[in-house]
């Protein structure tokens, strides 16, 4: 690898109508962690919530803008359609049928998805998801599973995995990840194709599939706004900033966004993508490892705007987020 090549995939932003509903749907149900509870940056009356593994490692970051006011997305074509988490192995995905029908959430049966196997499931805004099994996995290394979770170590979602888009212009998605983000293409199964980027393996890939029939995706809760890819530092994003200016591809310009640094641009109408640096991470002065997503924490930036966004945003108690839970082990046997 390059040192500015793109390593995989580094969060997934979504739009959610309920910030008091999908903190515990993460914490409590998944078993992911809340890192940071903070708010959106270019609309700072919106929550921006980052769930992710233990210590909030870069690709292990499912984040949401809280919309609570907002209209149902419309499901389509030229959309960022669906985000996966990792798990261990194809056990853990039998334990995650039972638990998910035990909470009564919406699932399907386990099924094969490019040689893994995977299980599709939605939340209370339609918001799709999928588990993927590590199982037999080659390539870029996921995260430390959340300690205080109930989930099980053996079965608890360590990171990110495959990134669905659905498209219509197959033509032009593949131009752009071969040609701009030089993507290589794994496999193909239908109209679908699986792509990888840096070392590979399941928090390295996108899985794109083909769809001329629908009508374009319109933006709203239970949709995605972006997704990042992850680079390692400014040196890479300056690369990609180079790089577009090139093509004359139109994009953000450097943003730095403090507990990473970003890049934004549209290289295929309606699909956002973002491509963020490894670090610095979301421990600060504010927050240790102990206390993360305990407060409303601010970047540096916004620090003394406080007192108005706190007024702004309503209250939402999380001091006892990090509570430690009892493991559920649901008839499965332990290590």
């Amino acid at each position: 690898m390059t040192q500015t090549e793109l390593k995989g995939i580094h969060h997934v932003t979504a739009i959610t109508s309920s910030a008091e509903k999908i903190i515990p749907l993460f914490t409590d149900v998944l078993g992911m962690r809340l890192v940071k509870k903070t708010v959106n940056q270019d609309d700072i009356q919106t929550y921006h919530l980052f769930f992710a593994d233990d210590t909030g490692s870069p690709g292990t970051d499912m984040t949401f803008f809280d919309y609570s006011k907002s209209h149902s997305h419309q499901k389509g074509t030229d959309s960022i359609s669906r985000v996966s988490f990792r798990v261990p192995s194809d056990l853990a995905l039998l334990y995650w049928e039972k638990r998910l029908s035990d909470y009564h959430i919406s699932h399907h049966p386990i099924e094969q998805c490019f040689g893994r196997k995977i299980m599709y499931f939605e939340d209370f805004d339609q918001q799709q998801y999928a588990l993927v099994s590590d199982e037999n996995n080659k390539g870029i290394e996921s995260g430390t599973p959340w300690g205080n979770s109930s989930v099980p170590v053996q079965f608890a979602i360590t990171g990110l995995g495959p990134v669905w888009l659905t498209v219509s212009d197959i033509k032009h998605m593949r131009s752009v990840l071969e040609s701009v983000l030089h993507f290589s293409l794994v496999s193909t199964d239908g109209p679908s194709h699986l792509y990888e980027c840096g070392m590979g393996g399941n928090g390295a890939s996108l899985i794109i599939t083909e769809d001329t029939q629908s009508p374009s995706y319109i933006e709203g809760h239970g949709g995605i706004h972006h997704v990042a890819f992850r680079v390692d530092d400014q040196y890479a994003l300056d690369h990609w900033i180079n790089t577009f200016d090139d093509l004359d591809h139109r994009h953000s310009g450097f943003i730095d966004r403090f507990y990473f640094q970003s890049l934004y641009a549209k290289l295929y109408d309606n699909i956002l993508f973002e491509f963020a640096t490894e670090g610095p991470g979301f421990l600060d002065d504010q927050e240790n490892s102990h206390s993360l997503g305990t407060t409303l924490a601010l970047p540096p930036a916004l620090e003394s705007e406080r007192e108005a966004i706190e007024a702004m945003v309503r209250p939402i108690d999380t001091s006892k987020v990090n509570t430690a839970r009892t493991k559920d082990y649901l008839g499965f046997e332990k290590e």
